[in-house]
């Protein structure tokens, strides 16, 4: 039985790709690192199906025993620190957890001399300032990052050439644009709607929707669609490549969060946070993903507004159940 490797399973889109491969590929065995303060909710319906490993990326003995004891065929590398806005708080912390992180996976890899096909999730915040007339925008786009996080992001994906290129390493990159879902976690800005929205409705908020720059154009594919892609990269997709995955379509955040409300008979009040602003910020990312649907034959299946739909529900779900165990 082959394996995979899923670094941060316990996060939202490695316990998604989890769950897709049990549903999908059962031939394949499962194993995820985590780090004992991780919370493990994500995983909770299906923890018993995979193997989980202590693992810390910052630790080069650490991801060496991971890998000794796997052997995987498989490896997404999934882990990182991904939120945007905490890089400008902490960009020291981004940029090691991100580009130190990888550096140890992969002297791993190369000290055991395995050979898995080898799955690098990058961003499309890597492209950064975006002229209109570059979208929708290509892989051999320029990359302009304006944050720290997407700094740390072009590190990885040209570690990742570079490991390739030198090493022979069968690594295939993925600049994700924004993917979105339940389980995101609340900071990020669909699900933070709909966080906002759920808690108005069940009266744990007062009916004021606070947020940041409403008019940034972005691109947003559906997290179970994402994973999909992830294993279409490493099954179908060339080592050594980079690939695009995105919808091909922009929305204003400002319409996204009009979709959310469509979906809610709350009446509420819009306010900006200027807390929620960033000192530079993207204004426009839309992805053209046609290499990789050449590639692998792969394109989104699950509409914006399901998406939307199931976020709020699971922000729902989970408010009325810490009610209830409250009460």
């Amino acid at each position: 039985m082959k394996k995979a490797l899923i670094t941060g399973v316990t996060g939202f889109a490695g316990s998604h790709l989890a769950e897709y491969l049990l549903a999908e590929h059962p031939d394949v065995e499962i194993h995820g690192t985590y780090r004992w303060r991780s919370r493990t909710e994500n995983i909770r319906g299906f923890k018993e199906r995979i193997r989980l490993h202590d693992g810390e990326l910052r630790d080069y003995s650490s991801m060496r025993n991971v890998l000794e004891a796997v052997k995987p065929d498989w490896i997404f590398h999934l882990a990182a620190q991904s939120y945007v806005p905490a890089s400008w708080t902490a960009p020291s912390d981004t940029l090691t957890t991100n580009i130190t992180g990888q550096t140890n996976l992969f002297e791993a890899i190369r000290d055991l001399e395995l050979d898995p096909v080898v799955q690098i999730a990058c961003s499309s915040e890597e492209y950064g300032l975006v002229r209109p007339e570059e979208t929708p925008i290509v892989e051999t786009n320029a990359l302009r990052p304006l944050s720290p996080y997407a700094v740390s992001k072009v590190a990885q994906d040209l570690l990742a050439y570079q490991y390739f290129q030198s090493y022979g390493m069968k690594v295939i990159r993925t600049r994700g644009f924004n993917h979105t879902g339940p389980r995101r976690g609340p900071v990020f800005v669909t699900s933070n709607f709909a966080r906002q929205i759920a808690s108005i409705e069940a009266g744990l908020q007062e009916p004021v929707i606070r947020v940041g720059n409403l008019e940034a154009v972005r691109d947003f594919t559906d997290v179970r669609d994402m994973v999909r892609a992830y294993w279409l990269a490493v099954t179908k997709g060339r080592p050594g490549e980079v690939y695009n995955i995105a919808s091909g379509f922009g929305i204003t955040i400002r319409e996204l969060l009009n979709r959310l409300l469509a979906l809610s008979s709350a009446q509420v009040k819009i306010e900006v946070d200027p807390d929620r602003l960033r000192p530079s910020d993207v204004e426009i990312l839309i992805g053209d993903c046609s290499k990789f649907h050449q590639d692998t034959g792969w394109k989104p299946q699950i509409s914006l507004e399901k998406t939307l739909s199931d976020t709020l529900d699971f922000w729902r779900d989970r408010l009325s159940a810490s009610s209830s165990s409250q009460g």
